[in-house]
Formats: structure tokens, sequence, C-alpha cells
């Protein structure tokens, strides 16, 4: 499969590793393996990927600040953490550096490989929705192709999930948009801790809304969430 995806694959187990990247081979993805994080970064970019598998336990630099450096060079690329931390805090740190999914050690090799597919096409359907809509908020402009909000002379720039977000909050407005819909659309799994991550993206459209007291998002109880927007009439 000539168009399979190119993975960075980033793990300090030798044993692990080499299994790992040779497993992806096989599967068709073409796999670059570093075994820390300086090294990662370095590879990273000299190459163009489509897809980061990163370690959070790695020497000379961890997988959270690869994921935060990486994350300022390509906002897009998801990210698949691999750890042999089970705490929920480890779980909700990696969410918070914008991460796609969250594996813990051990795993199987199938496990990995059908997270990483559900990821690609979740990103290929992206890529390929003609989402070109400009939405108007309040007195805010949302842009929603170029991730770009404008709000009382105020230009803000999202990540792809935190304008996914904000979209299917625009198609919902002045209604509920249901906890579920939004993490299924956009993560592609109603995980807990998934769920704590839409939490934090929902905080920060806050904060970039905030300018505009006609917009409020207010949490529904038990059901989701709400792009109020008052005046809208005018």
């Amino acid at each position: 499969m000539s168009d399979k995806a190119k993975i960075l694959l980033v793990e300090d187990d030798p044993n692990l590793s080499l299994v790992l990247k040779d497993y992806l081979e096989l599967l068709g993805y073409e796999t670059t393996l570093a075994i820390d994080g300086r090294a990662g970064l370095e590879v990273y970019q000299k190459g163009d990927f489509d897809l980061c598998v990163l370690d959070v336990m790695l020497p000379k630099k961890d997988g959270f600040t690869l994921a935060a450096e990486i994350r300022e060079q390509n906002s897009r690329i998801p990210i698949i953490f691999l750890t042999a931390l089970g705490n929920n805090s480890d779980k909700i740190a990696g969410f918070r550096t914008g991460c796609d999914d969250y594996i813990t050690k051990p795993f199987s090799s199938e496990e990995l490989a059908l997270r990483i597919e559900a990821i690609l096409k979740r990103c290929m359907k992206q890529t390929m929705k003609p989402n070109s809509e400009v939405y108007h908020v309040g007195n805010c402009r949302f842009d929603s192709m170029n991730l770009m909000l404008y709000c009382s002379n105020i230009e803000q720039r999202l990540t792809p999930k935190e304008a996914a977000l904000l979209r299917l909050l625009c198609l919902n407005k002045n209604s509920i948009l249901s906890r579920e819909q939004a993490l299924t659309e956009i993560w592609g799994d109603t995980d807990y801790f998934i769920g704590r991550s839409m939490d934090v993206f929902i905080a920060r459209l806050r904060k970039y809304l905030r300018h505009d007291p006609s917009v409020t998002i207010t949490n529904v109880h038990g059901f989701g969430f709400k792009l109020e927007v008052k005046e809208e009439e005018q």
C-alpha cells in the first residue's frame, strides 16, 4: 500500500521499539524510529509525517514536552502516547497536550494498529470535508477552514480540535450539543479521560469568546453544552 501514512515512532525500549516498527511496516506504514525525545524532534523536523506515536517516559526529553514542541510546528498532526504509567493524572496531562489517543502498556499490537487506523480515517474525513464555512457568532467571526477566530479586533488561531468543537457548537447554536456527539465526531471515543480533555477545550473556547459578552458557552448538566448567542436577530 504505497499511500499508507508515514509514522514517527519514538520509543526507548529497544525490544518494544523494534517489534512495533516491524509490525507497523508489515501493515504497510512507512515507519521511522527514534529512541529518545531529542532525537525524536530532530527526526520530526527532517521528515514529513502523518502521525506520531510517542512514549511518555523518554530520555533527554519526555513525551509530553516532545508533543508540545511538535504541536508548535504542526497543530494538526495526530499524536498517540504510549506509557507504562496508568494513573489518571498522566492520562489527563496527555490529553491536555492535545493528543488524540493514549495507550497504557502492556497493549497488543493489534490494539495499536486499530487505533492508528481509526485516527487516520478520522483525519482523512476532516481533510476531505469542504469545511470552508464562516460563522458569525455575536460580534465574532469564525473561519473554520483557516482555524481563525476574530473577536473584538483580536485574532486567535485555533487548534484543529478547538475549531472542530467550535464548529459543532456553531451548527447547534442556541441548542444543546450532546457530549456524546462531540466526543464521537471529534475524538472518535466517549472515554472518560477524553471527556475530561474536551472540558479543557471548552474552557479554552470560553476564554477566546469572553471578549463578546453576548456569547456564552454554558454547561447543560447531564447532557452537554450550549453556545448561547444573544441579539442574534439584529
